[in-house]
C-alpha cells in the first residue's frame, strides 16, 4: 500500500488523510477530503487554523454521549459538528460501578480486554443503533460537494477503524490496504500507550492489567476479523452489509466514488 498521509495537527490524536490510495479503476482517493482522526478536545488555536486551511467543513464524532460530554469537542468557527455515536458505550475513565467492575477483571484475566474488544466491534456491526449511525454517516460524506469532512472516535482507531473499512470498501480500495490503514493506529499510537503504561505502572498496577491496557490502547487483526467475519456469517459479504443493513444504495456509493476518486 502507499504510505498513509499523516497530518502535522500535534494536538490531535492519530490524525490521518485517505488520499492517495488507490481504488476503483486504480483511481487514486483524492487528498483534502475525508480525515480521520482521535478527539479533538484538546486541539490547539494552530492546529485548528492548520485543518481550517486544509479544507475542514464538517466534523463527525463518533463517541458515546458520556465521552462527549466529558472531554467536549473544542468548535471550531464554520464548521459543522455532527454527533453519531457508534453504541452507546462508556469509554471513559472516570467513576461508575461498571468501570471498576472491568477494572477488577482486567487485574484478574490478561485477556479480557481482547475478549471485551471482540464482543464490542461484534456489537457494532449487528446493531441497529450503530447500522443507522452508519448510514448517516456515508450519507453526509455522498452529499458533500467540496471541502473535507474529519470523523473521530476517541483514540481514532476502533470505530473510526470501522467507518474508515466502509469507506475505503465502497471507493474499491483492496482488503489488504484497508487492513494495514487500520493497523497503522498501532504505530500512531506507541508514544500514546508507553505514556500510559508508565503512569499504571507507577500507580502500582500489576502486570496484567497493563497488558490489557495495552489491548485496549491498540488495534487487531483479531478485532478486524471479528467485525469481517460476523459480516460475512450474517450478510454474505460487505456489499450486502452495506445495503441491507446500512441501507446504502449503489446509487449512494457511485455518488461516493464520484466525489472522492480522481478522474
Amino acid at each position: 500500500m502507499s504510505d498513509p498521509v499523516v497530518l502535522p495537527v500535534a494536538s490531535v490524536r492519530n490524525p490521518r488523510d485517505l488520499g492517495g490510495y488507490r481504488g476503483f479503476e486504480n483511481r487514486k482517493i483524492k487528498k483534502h477530503r475525508l480525515l480521520r482522526t482521535g478527539n479533538i478536545s484538546k486541539v490547539t488555536a494552530q492546529d485548528q487554523q492548520f485543518l481550517l486551511d486544509y479544507g475542514l467543513k464538517k466534523i463527525i464524532d463518533l463517541r458515546s454521549p458520556a465521552e462527549c460530554k466529558l472531554n467536549p469537542d473544542k468548535e471550531v468557527a464554520g464548521v459543522k459538528y455532527y454527533q453519531l455515536p457508534l453504541g452507546i458505550e462508556d469509554n471513559t475513565s472516570g467513576g461508575g460501578s461498571q468501570i471498576e467492575e472491568n477494572k477488577a477483571k482486567y487485574r484478574q484475566d490478561q485477556y479480557a480486554g481482547l475478549k471485551m474488544m471482540c464482543r464490542r466491534y461484534r456489537k457494532h456491526i449487528l446493531t441497529k443503533a450503530s447500522q443507522d449511525s452508519f448510514h448517516q454517516i456515508l450519507e453526509l460524506i455522498a452529499n458533500q460537494d467540496q471541502g473535507a469532512i474529519l470523523y473521530h472516535c476517541s483514540e481514532g482507531k476502533d470505530r473510526t477503524g470501522l467507518v474508515t473499512l466502509l469507506i475505503l470498501h465502497i471507493l474499491g480500495v483492496n482488503p489488504e490496504t484497508i487492513r494495514q490503514d487500520y493497523l497503522y493506529s498501532n504505530y500512531m499510537l506507541n508514544d500514546y500507550r508507553a505514556v500510559r503504561d508508565r503512569r499504571f505502572k507507577q500507580n502500582g498496577e500489576n502486570e496484567k492489567f497493563r497488558a490489557n491496557m495495552r489491548v485496549l490502547g491498540s488495534v487487531s487483526d483479531a478485532f478486524l476479523d471479528t467485525s469481517l467475519i460476523t459480516i460475512n456469517e450474517e450478510y454474505g459479504n460487505l456489499d450486502n452489509y452495506l445495503e441491507q443493513a446500512v441501507g446504502i444504495t449503489p446509487q449512494i456509493q457511485d455518488d461516493i466514488r464520484n466525489k472522492y476518486l480522481e478522474k
